[in-house]
């Protein structure tokens, strides 16, 4: 497998391979103008060791303001948590007005354009995919990955060359990816934290032991 280029690590804000995500997209636009309404970009310092790769961002999340894990739900645990372990400083605002900054940590997702239902098609994980191989590869200090839910997971292992199948599923599993360790946990979503399927404690024992991992 050829290495990724770095350059390539964020797409265009017009992006065009996928046309239902760019339906979607102008369709968000024209409903809400004020709105990001693109490829959310990275977010965190190009020195990170730790990159956390979520799914793709929500319609009202990071296709509203624009940075990944802001405006939803599931952003309140994972900065919260990130803060926690110190990953993070700062405040956190939904709308993206504060002085949050990630420490030694960047967050992407596998699919960079806000999905319909919050469900990406296979076929727009794979036009995206080079896109995190890129962004992983631009990361010269990364030593580990959390993925937050399974799509995460075989996206990741994808990106890196290697099969789906190459790391087990399920939350608090680790494994190595190459030069990499990667950490699962189940999806800070509202869905996995009102159900209890993930609590707060849950997530920051994988966070805990990426500290322990990076600083060991």
């Amino acid at each position: 497998m050829p290495r990724p280029d770095p350059a390539l690590a964020e797409p265009p804000r017009d992006c065009p391979l996928c046309p239902r995500l760019v339906a979607y997209r102008a369709k968000n636009a024209a409903e809400n103008p004020t709105w990001f309404n693109g490829p959310a970009p990275s977010f965190g310092p190009d020195d990170a060791r730790l990159l956390v790769a979520g799914l793709a961002p929500g319609r009202t999340g990071a296709n509203r303001t624009g940075r990944p894990f802001t405006g939803d739900h599931a952003g309140v645990l994972l900065y919260a948590t990130l803060k926690k372990t110190g990953f993070a400083t700062g405040s956190y605002d939904p709308n993206g007005n504060d002085d949050l900054a990630l420490v030694d940590c960047m967050i992407s997702n596998a699919v960079r354009c806000a999905p319909p239902g919050n469900k990406p098609e296979t076929s727009e994980e794979a036009h995206c995919r080079p896109f995190l191989a890129a962004r992983i590869a631009a990361l010269p200090r990364l030593k580990v990955i959390v993925t937050l839910g399974d799509v995460s997971r075989r996206n990741v292992l994808k990106a890196l060359g290697l099969k789906a199948s190459a790391g087990p599923p399920g939350h608090g599993t680790e494994f190595r990816a190459g030069p990499y360790v990667v950490l699962n946990s189940y999806h800070c979503s509202r869905l996995n934290t009102n159900t209890g399927r993930l609590t707060p404690a849950m997530f920051e024992a994988v966070f805990e032991r990426a500290r322990a991992l990076i600083d060991g």
